[in-house]
Formats: structure tokens, C-alpha cells, sequence
């Protein structure tokens, strides 16, 4: 351990001073870019559908049912040096490059070509591959909306020139049933994924209609919108996709065009969903079917009766988005209670602790209650992106905390862990344990991959991190409220007065935030609420220019109300002792086990981490020790590691059932570090576990 240091929380890691050293967004232009003049709003189909202002992937119509709205498109601008300022720039320096590389290599948009030019029998790839060239556009148009860059405005223009060329005269665009079964479009909806593709492409052009970018991007997706109402538009031409996903994205369009049919298609589809309509109508087109039954494609039991997670995990969860999205722009309540019953059952009982979900390889989908082993754990990458959208969407509609205590968690746990430090190498799944012998396939690998043959995750990435300044902050009635903890500047409005703060933090390495106001124009009171996350339960402290105040949370936020001026300053400090977290005595597969968390991070045991001729398998920690928070230095730009105390006991010759009392071994003391899980596998290969048995 002579690498670490014991975390004195006095003196150690002291405050980060990174946002004085950052390019400041200059007010004028922070608040210029937040508040674009409204335009007028399209009431019909248009090839130029126009937005309300400018806006993130999540913007409630004002006649919305939600508690809180999002700040309006680029009103926060991370820091570069922040963790998540960081993290988004990697997104778009290797990230992003990298998807359009891969998409360039494998064929998937040479798929779009081979169409526009009328070719056939052609095709590379999955038959869904053009969903990860729209997600890839969309990632590129969320960052041409915070950078200027020539090579992705070309590529939307390029890539968009394809798409129209591909496009068939009524509207249609699918490369997979152009190129290879045109007699069979519509006709196998529950494995075809035409809908699925579809959903992607409008969110891609909802990216670039609110960022001012790729037209004729937003042209296509409009034919195929306006397709889409005319095919199944009406309860007698109703149907669904086998993916869930064309439903929040069509909720998403009609925002931004104000053409209402997106909307009615969007609602009718989740009504339908449930009813066995996919057995019914789909034809097996050569793509085969599925041995899973109804419940795998959601389509088991109707929206508004199901009150368990089940099925394809990442289908259940987009599901879920688009369930919300349809309940707040139609004013349902029953609707989106419905879907708290889904979150209650899955959050309760069939969440990871680091808040991914999916506990089955074989149909990828979320298994019984307690169902969740740590070494079979598929934990799909993309069904963590998908919670992290459903928890957004809950949150804008409640205002409930629990929804930004899992963004955080899934965020910094299952999300971040799926990219290696290069941003070029992902996981597909993600496993809370390696076993020492394991022996993987492409899906669940010791190590990230470059690229999957099934490509969804990397895109889906790289289009959220590409947007993830828009889910730290929303706005209420007359207030500001802080979700998510990074160094940033954000410029936004209260009524019709500018205010601008500045957010200096080291989180998640460190509890203290400081939000300083920057300016404002507000004359009189309004509130400032700071999110005091779920696993803080120690009272934290809080200073306003440097008085004591009361730190007693409500609802999970400190909310302070004052006539704010230009320089006051709020410090919020949280506690964030390590600790070890026990299993429910339910979950089977980790009983007798501990789990070491520090502030919203997971943290797990390498075996590179363990002396030469220590096997992890041989570890046990002691449950009566507390784990140490240390400073270190150099190790994957992790300052902060947790160290627990615990022994080695060896195996001996224990057969591997054995009925002879079991004869003493040497027990040696041992203190080992443990990292964020996020950071597992960066090094050599070897064996992980995030839950220890316990001496």
C-alpha cells in the first residue's frame, strides 16, 4: 500500500479552483443561446418543422403535465476539467470519430448507399444496422450544438444527401428491407426493426432541428413521420414495434413540430401495446422469429394493468420513456402512475447496486425479483442508457428525488464503466464479477471491445454524453434545482430576469459543492435547491457567504429561498465515508457478501491489485473493519481509492464437494485497495469482483 495515503477530510484533496482556470462562457452569449426567439410552431406536416426554442433530447410542450422543465439547449456548459466536462470531451475527440469509423468499416453506411442507388441483395451487417447511424448523427448534431466542427456538420450533410437519395417516394427508408425484402416491409414487426430504425432517425433529426443544423436531415425524418401517421395513424391501422422506442420518439418530434398526429400515433401505439397485436400480425420474413414469448417484446399484458419489470431489459425501460412522454403531453395520470409501478417493482427488487439492469444471457431481459447474480450479469449498456432516459423523464414529471438519485447511480456505475480510458473500447455487458478462470464470448468479454457485431452501445453512448450538459439543472415555478454534481456554468432565466451561476465541485471524488451566483437580473426571491442524494445519510453542512445555515433536506433537496445578488455563494458539503453495503437477504447469489461504496461510486477488487500469489477467490474481508478512503496518485486518474481490511485463507485441498470437516488453514491479514468500478479493466486482464465474501 505504499502507494496511498489515508484521506484525511480535512486536508485532503483540497477545494478544485478548476473553473478559474476555464474558458467562461461569456454571459451575453450564454443567455443569447438560451433563449432564442420563439418561432412560430407548425400545426401541420411540414418538410420544415421548426422548434419552440431551443431545447435538449427532453423538452415538454408548455401544456405539459410536469413538475420541473429542462433548461433551455447549451444554458449549461460543463467545464472542461470537471468530471463530467472531461468525460464529454473524450466522448467527442475518440468517441464519436470512432463510431463513424466503425460505421464506415463494417458497411452500415455503405447499406444506405447501395440503396440510394436502387442496388440489391447487398448488405452488411445486422438487419437494424441504420438505427446506429442515426444514433451516431444524432450524437454529432447534440455536439455541433457546443462546438463548431467541419468534419460533423459534413458528415450530417453527406450522410443526409444519402438518406434522401435512399429514400423511397412515399416516404419509406429502411436499407435492410429495400435491399434485401421489399415485398415484406411492415409485415414482420415484431423482429424487423423498421419501427425501431425509424424512432432513431427522428431523435436524430430532433437533435438537429433544436442545435440548427442538418436540414435535410430534418426533411427525411419528416417523410417518414408523415409516413409513419399515414400507415398506422387510426385505430383500424394501429401497430407496434418488437423494439420499443418510435414511441418517445415520436412524442419528441410533435414537440418540435407541433403537429399533434405524432403525438395521437405515439399514444395510440402504447395503448395497443399488451394486447398480442405482434403474434397476430407479424410474418415470419426469413429474419426469424422469437422462442421467448409475448413478455420479451412487452406485448404480454396491457400499459395501463402491468405492474412488474420483465422482458428485454432495454426494450422494458424505452418503453417506460415513452409511456411518460405520452402521459405528460396528454395530461394522463393513470398513465404515468403506471409506470412508477413498473419503476417501484424494478428499483425495489431487480436492480444492480450499480444500477444496471438485465440478469439473463440468453434473452437479454430482466429476470425474477432478486434474480441478480454478479458474474452472469448481462447489464446491457444500452438498457443503462435507457434508465438513465426513463429516470429523466420521471423526474421532469414528479420532481421526486429517487429519479436523480438512480441518474446519478447508473450514470457513474453502469454507464461510465462501459468505456475504457480511451473512449474506443466498450463493454456490451457488464458484469459485477470476473470470475479468476473466465472464459468469455464478444458479449461478455474480460475485456472492452473495439466493436460488436451488434454495434448498438457505442452510438448510444456517444449520443448521450454528447447531450449530458442538459441533465444537470431544470427549472420550476419560480426556482433553480441542481440534479447531478459536476464543475459547470449555467445561464439560464428566472421569469424574465438572466441569471447566471457557477458550479465548483471535485465531485464524485469529493462532497463540496460551491455554487456561486454570477450575475443576476432577479429582483426578488427565488429558490435554489440542491439535490442531497440518497446515500448521503449524514447531515451535511451548508454555507451561504460563508454563514451557517439549515441543512435539513426536503424531498431529497436543500432548498434555499432568497433574494439572491450577484457573488453570493452557496457551499454544500456532503459526507462520504466508505462504506460496506450488505445484500437483501434475498438476493441469493451475493448472500454473505459486502459491497464497498463511496459517495454515488461502486467501487470493486482487482486481481492486478492483489500481491503476487494472492488469489482473489481467496479473499474475505472482515465486515468489522471500516474501509479507508485513500489519495492516490497516477492510477487511472482515480484520486480516490477505498481500502478494506480482510484475510486470505487458502483453499487447500478442499474437494469440491466435501463431506470431511474442513481442516484449518492459515488465515494472514491483508489490506487491498479497491477502485471505481467504473475503472475496472484498464489494466492487465484478470479476475473483479464488486461483492466480497465476508470472513
Amino acid at each position: 500500500m505504499e502507494s496511498t495515503t489515508a484521506l484525511d477530510p480535512a486536508t485532503a484533496l483540497e477545494p478544485a479552483t478548476a473553473l478559474e482556470s476555464a474558458t467562461a462562457l461569456e454571459p451575453a452569449t450564454a443567455l443569447e443561446s438560451a433563449t432564442a426567439p420563439e418561432s412560430t410552431r407548425t400545426t401541420e406536416s411540414s418538410t420544415r418543422a421548426t422548434v419552440h426554442r431551443p431545447a435538449g433530447p427532453v423538452a415538454p410542450t408548455d401544456a405539459a403535465a410536469v413538475a420541473l422543465r429542462p433548461l433551455a439547449g447549451r444554458a449549461v456548459r460543463l467545464d472542461p476539467d470537471g468530471f463530467l466536462g472531461r468525460w464529454q470531451r473524450r466522448n467527442a475527440t475518440e468517441t464519436l470519430p470512432h463510431c463513424v469509423t466503425n460505421l464506415e468499416r463494417d458497411g452500415a453506411l455503405d447499406n444506405l448507399r447501395h440503396a440510394a442507388r436502387g442496388e440489391r441483395q447487398r448488405f452488411s451487417g445486422k438487419w437494424f444496422a441504420d438505427s446506429d447511424v442515426y444514433k451516431t448523427l444524432e450524437a454529432a448534431a447534440w455536439w455541433l450544438g457546443h462546438a463548431d466542427d467541419g468534419r460533423l456538420t459534413e458528415l450530417l450533410d453527406e450522410v443526409a444527401d444519402v438518406l434522401a437519395a435512399a429514400q423511397r417516394e412515399d416516404g419509406y427508408l429502411n436499407s435492410w428491407f429495400q435491399l434485401m425484402d421489399p415485398e415484406h416491409r411492415w409485415m414482420n414487426l415484431a423482429v424487423g426493426h423498421e419501427l425501431y430504425c425509424a424512432g432513431h432517425l427522428l431523435q436524430a433529426a430532433v437533435a438537429a432541428i433544436r442545435g440548427g443544423v442538418g436540414p435535410r436531415l430534418v426533411e427525411v425524418a419528416t417523410r417518414l413521420a408523415d409516413l409513419l401517421v399515414d400507415r398506422f395513424g387510426g385505430d383500424g391501422r394501429l401497430g407496434i414495434c418488437g423494439h420499443p422506442e418510435i414511441e418517445t420518439a415520436l412524442v419528441e418530434f410533435f414537440r418540435c413540430t407541433g403537429n399533434r398526429a405524432y403525438l395521437e400515433l405515439a399514444a395510440g401505439m402504447v395503448e395497443l401495446r399488451g394486447r398480442g397485436w405482434l403474434a397476430e400480425h407479424s410474418v415470419d420474413t426469413g429474419l426469424g422469429g422469437s422462442s421467448f414469448g409475448a413478455a420479451y417484446y412487452l406485448d404480454h399484458m396491457p400499459v395501463r394493468e402491468a405492474g412488474a419489470a420483465t422482458g428485454h431489459a432495454v426494450r422494458q425501460l424505452y418503453l417506460e420513456a415513452g409511456v411518460v412522454d405520452v402521459a405528460v403531453e396528454t395530461g394522463d395520470r393513470s398513465l404515468l402512475a403506471a409506470s412508477e409501478r413498473i419503476w417501484e417493482d424494478l428499483f425495489a427488487t431487480k436492480t444492480y447496486l450499480t444500477g444496471a439492469h438485465g440478469s439473463r444471457h440468453r434473452d437479454e431481459s430482466i429476470g425474477d425479483r432478486y434474480e441478480l447474480p454478479p458474474d452472469r450479469a448481462y447489464a446491457e449498456t444500452c438498457a443503462a442508457i435507457a434508465s438513465f432516459q426513463w429516470n429523466w423523464r420521471l423526474l421532469l414529471a414528479t420532481g421526486r428525488a429517487r429519479y436523480a438519485d438512480e441518474l446519478e447511480r447508473v450514470l457513474y456505475n453502469a454507464i461510465a464503466a462501459s468505456t475504457a480510458v480511451d473512449g474506443r473500447h466498450f463493454f456490451y455487458s457488464n458484469p459485477l464479477q470476473l470470475r479468476v478462470d473466465h472464459d468469455g464470448t464478444e458479449e461478455d468479454a474480460a475485456r472492452r471491445q473495439a466493436w460488436y457485431k451488434c454495434a448498438c452501445c457505442p452510438p448510444n453512448l456517444a449520443r448521450l454524453l454528447a447531450s449530458l450538459d442538459a441533465y444537470l439543472a431544470s427549472s420550476g415555478p419560480d426556482g433553480i434545482q441542481l440534479h447531478l454534481y459536476s464543475a459547470a456554468t449555467i445561464a439560464t432565466w428566472i421569469g424574465d430576469s438572466p441569471v447566471e451561476l457557477r458550479v465548483d465541485t471535485e465531485y464524485p471524488w469529493r462532497g463540496r459543492i460551491a455554487v456561486a451566483v454570477a450575475s443576476t437580473a432577479a429582483a426578488g426571491s427565488w429558490e435554489l435547491a440542491l439535490r442531497v442524494p440518497g446515500w448521503c445519510d449524514r447531515t451535511p453542512t451548508v454555507t451561504v457567504n460563508d454563514e451557517p445555515m439549515d441543512a435539513e433536506a426536503s424531498d431529497g433537496y436543500l432548498r434555499l429561498r432568497r433574494a439572491w445578488r450577484e457573488g453570493d455563494t452557496v457551499v454544500l458539503d456532503l459526507p462520504m465515508p466508505a462504506r460496506l453495503v450488505t445484500p437483501h437477504p434475498h438476493l441469493d447469489a451475493v448472500r454473505g457478501s459486502v459491497a464497498i461504496t463511496r459517495g454515488p461510486l461502486v467501487y470493486c477488487l482487482e486481481q492486478v491489485d492483489l500481491p503476487d500469489g494472492v488469489r482473489l477467490d481467496d479473499l474475505r474481508v472482515d465486515p468489522a473493519a471500516a474501509p479507508i478512503p485513500v489519495a492516490i496518485a497516477g492510477l487511472l486518474d482515480v484520486p480516490v481509492g477505498v481500502v478494506a481490511h480482510g484475510f486470505v485463507e487458502p483453499d487447500g485441498e478442499q474437494a469440491l464437494y466435501d463431506t470431511r470437516e474442513r481442516p484449518p488453514h492459515a488465515r494472514r491479514p491483508i489490506d487491498v485497495l479497491t477502485i471505481p468500478y467504473f475503472r475496472w479493466a484498464n489494466r492487465e486482464p484478470g479476475a473483479m469482483r464488486v461483492w466480497l465474501p465476508t470472513a
